[in-house]
């Protein structure tokens, strides 16, 4: 299906939403969304959407609807809630998810729309919200090839890079394993700017000369200047990553395997979070580290 034959739906439009529908509207969809707060259907609006009243309506007016939503139970609960999107006349047949979700709880779900002639493609996106508003996301695939196919237009606007991984759960399983690696990235960028700090390196020629060397990282360029500067407007919120690295845990430890590192990381975003940090973005995590450190010097 070409951009613009028919309204694609999207629901959810928090900051992974409203790049996915940035993405869209540039791309020529007619997009017609949804979310819970009414300032950001207006917001939508207002960039060349159009918002419905409903859940029920965008699942009455789409045959294609595209989820940004926080997590698996809020993505159960849009779809399949009596007044959610396949409630009443839907007319919607094939859902992407682009949430980082439970895996488990997808696979489940997968079964239970295609019980009702419903696809769903799991698209969860790698990178911050400005990342994939800049067209920089990689979209991790993963559902029936022939759904896949099915949205291979919507995907290919979102982002142009892409992997299929897999049946159901296998995107959420492959999203949760990159932000592992991604998140402890993160926090090794924090805890090394705040040690380069607390031994009395100027910390902005530190950053220079990091971004230089064999520990270069991707993360540098991503989050640096933010933590350099204490801009934490969020671009990916600290309580999200939590809720990603609890899934992390939840995984590795029904499959026997130890993540030390992931341990101390989820014990970091808990303190983080305790001290009111939780919608800052992951950048952060660098104000809890230096935390640390008075602490100790008290």
């Amino acid at each position: 299906m070409a951009a613009g034959d028919a309204p694609v739906g999207l629901v959810g439009l928090g900051l992974v939403g409203t790049a996915l529908g940035g993405r869209l509207l540039a791309a020529g969809f007619d997009v017609l969304g949804y979310d819970i707060d009414a300032a950001r259907n207006a917001a939508l609006a207002a960039a060349g959407g159009r918002a419905a009243a409903s859940l029920r309506e965008v699942g009455e007016r789409c045959e294609r609807v595209m989820l940004g939503l926080y997590d698996t139970p809020t993505v159960e609960r849009a779809l399949e809630g009596d007044d959610g999107v396949l409630a009443g006349r839907s007319r919607t047949t094939l859902v992407v998810d682009c949430g980082t979700g439970d895996p488990d709880r997808l696979v489940r779900l997968a079964a239970r729309l295609a019980a009702r002639g419903v696809a769903l493609v799991e698209a969860p996106l790698s990178g911050s919200s400005a990342q994939i508003a800049a067209g920089e996301g990689l979209c991790l695939v993963a559902g029936e090839r022939a759904a896949a196919e099915r949205a291979a237009d919507l995907l290919a606007a979102i982002a142009p890079r892409r992997h299929y991984v897999g049946p159901a759960g296998m995107g959420a399983r492959a999203k949760l394993a990159t932000n592992l690696v991604l998140g402890l990235n993160r926090a090794a960028l924090a805890e090394g700017l705040a040690f380069a700090e607390s031994v009395g390196l100027d910390i902005r020629s530190f950053y220079a000369l990091l971004r230089d060397s064999a520990a270069y990282s991707q993360v540098m360029d991503v989050k640096g200047e933010k933590m350099l500067a204490g801009d934490f407007a969020p671009q990916g919120r600290i309580r999200q990553h939590a809720k990603d690295l609890g899934l992390i845990l939840d995984q590795a430890g029904a499959r026997g395997q130890r993540l030390p590192m992931t341990q101390a990381h989820a014990r970091l975003l808990a303190d983080a979070i305790a001290a009111g940090d939780g919608d800052l973005d992951n950048a952060a995590v660098i104000a809890q580290i230096r935390r640390y450190r008075r602490t100790r010097e008290r």
